[in-house]
């Protein structure tokens, strides 16, 4: 990826390698899912990397959008949301103006 020269995979990603092997989905192609900080999945690491390791915390797959994703680094895939949705705080006034939008 980018420059690596090795990959180191956690016991967890094994065993993930191993049954998507044994479910047939390793003709998948592979979305990487890494720090958008950096080319490699360090995100101390920056310009073009080159000559570093891969930590590949886990594989996923997503068989309705036909791909597997290799979890790379210590990455969140989804953004937390907040208890309160913002959307509760919009509104419009009594001259049908938006308010709330801060």
């Amino acid at each position: 990826m980018y420059g690596a020269d090795d990959l180191a995979f956690t016991r967890e990603a094994e065993s993930d390698l191993r049954d998507i092997e044994k479910l047939g989905y390793s003709h998948l192609p592979v979305c990487i899912a890494k720090t958008p900080a950096s080319l490699s999945d360090d995100p101390t690491l920056r310009g073009r990397p080159r000559d570093f390791e891969i930590n590949v915390q886990g594989l996923y797959v997503n068989s309705g959008a036909g791909f597997v994703v290799v979890i790379t680094g210590d990455i969140i895939r989804m953004p937390g949301l907040p208890k309160e949705p913002r959307a509760e705080h919009i509104d419009l006034d009594r001259d049908g103006n938006v308010i709330g939008l801060a």
